[in-house]
Parts: C-alpha cells; sequence; structure tokens
C-alpha cells in the first residue's frame, strides 16, 4: 500500500480521534471541571496522551474545542430547523429546545473562570454566535409578523432569558437535570406567546445590546 493510499485513512482516524477527545473532554469537564488532568480526558476518550497533546497541545485548546464544537452543534441545527420551513413561531420554539447544547458551554462558564475567559475571547465563537443571532432576529420579527410572538420583546431578551434558565439548571442534581430543560424551556415559550400577554415593563433589549457571556456565578 503507498502513502497516498493510506493518506485518506490516516485523515479519517485523525478525525475520529479528534472527536472521540472532544466528547470525553465535553462530559468530563462539566462533570469535574475543566482542571481534570489531560490523561483523564485521554482516558475517557480511549486515545494516548500522546495523541491527544498533538491534537491539542493545551488544556486552553482543548477548552476552546469543546466550546466551538457546542456553538457550531447549535448553528447546524438551527439552519436544519429552518431548512424545514416551518412557521416562525413553530421554528424559534424548535431552536430554543434543540439549544440545550448550549448547555455545555453555560455549565463551563459558570463552574470555570478560566473556560469562561477563554470561551469570550475566542473570535470564531463570536462569529458563530453572531450567524445564530442574525438567525434568531429574523424568526423573531416574522414571528411577531404572524401574531404569535409578543410585539414587546426581541432577540436580545429572548437570548438572556435562554442563558439565565440555563444557568440555573446547574444548580439541580444530575437526575433533574435530564427534564428540567425541556419543561423549563416550555413556560418560557408560554411567556413570549402574543396570546393573552399583558405589557411587560421597562423597553425591549436588542440583539447588539447583549453581549452573550456568562458571569461567575456562585451556587
Amino acid at each position: 500500500m503507498t502513502t497516498t493510499d493510506t493518506t485518506p485513512r490516516l485523515r479519517a482516524d485523525a478525525r475520529r480521534n479528534r472527536d472521540r477527545i472532544i466528547s470525553a473532554a465535553q462530559a468530563v469537564f462539566t462533570e469535574r471541571g475543566t482542571e481534570v488532568p489531560m490523561e483523564e480526558v485521554a482516558r475517557s476518550a480511549g486515545v494516548g496522551v500522546g495523541t491527544l497533546y498533538r491534537r491539542f497541545p493545551d488544556r486552553d485548546s482543548l477548552i476552546r474545542a469543546v466550546a466551538q464544537d457546542a456553538f457550531d452543534t447549535v448553528l447546524e441545527d438551527t439552519r436544519a430547523t429552518i431548512a424545514q420551513k416551518p412557521d416562525a413561531w413553530t421554528a424559534l420554539s424548535q431552536i430554543m429546545h434543540r439549544g440545550l447544547a448550549l448547555r455545555t458551554v453555560v455549565r463551563l462558564t459558570v463552574l470555570s473562570s478560566r473556560a469562561r475567559a477563554i470561551i469570550n475571547s475566542d473570535p470564531n465563537t463570536e462569529a458563530v454566535n453572531n450567524q445564530f443571532l442574525e438567525l434568531v432576529e429574523d424568526l423573531v420579527r416574522r414571528a411577531q409578523a404572524d401574531g404569535k410572538l409578543r410585539e414587546d420583546i426581541s432577540t436580545g431578551d429572548i437570548a438572556v432569558l435562554s442563558g439565565l434558565a440555563l444557568q440555573g439548571m446547574q444548580a439541580l442534581p444530575e437526575e433533574l437535570r435530564t427534564i428540567a430543560p425541556a419543561r423549563y424551556i416550555a413556560v418560557l415559550l408560554d411567556g413570549l406567546r402574543a396570546e393573552n400577554s399583558r405589557p411587560l415593563p421597562g423597553r425591549p433589549i436588542s440583539a447588539d445590546e447583549v453581549i452573550i457571556r456568562t458571569p461567575e456565578v456562585e451556587f
């Protein structure tokens, strides 16, 4: 077998190892914190420590990759939902429920000031987040035009409310975290409906005013 013949297999193996490492890091970091030994991440991923460090030379690069993967998943899910061409309210509801991949990012930023600083300073994460907000903003306008979403709410309001809901779930016991998200997002959606809504105090918060960053919170 020539070098050319083996190259695709090596690339596939490298991608597979990278995916396994990120998946393992996501689980280990959210369960035990981002300061867990890198050897633990490698063991959980089923790869050697050398393989891990070839892909991610330091802890910060691994944290960044875990967060980027979560944001990419949210953006891909959002695009896939919109591609199915449901009405705007249905699409917005589905996106809020499916956006639970962001729980990984929220949990990391709540539990680790190091992760928070890395995520907040990453231009790639910011770019993906901006794309996501643009898609949501279009859905918000359309849902309001359809009379489904209350008029006195904006994309920034929804982003803040969703972040607070996900953040608060970190205080729950592990066994409740599987059922709580769907319940609380459903309550949030009921509050966003135009039907039977009462005026809100203050003014709507725009997406431009919101920096999607999770502050340090003590539980």
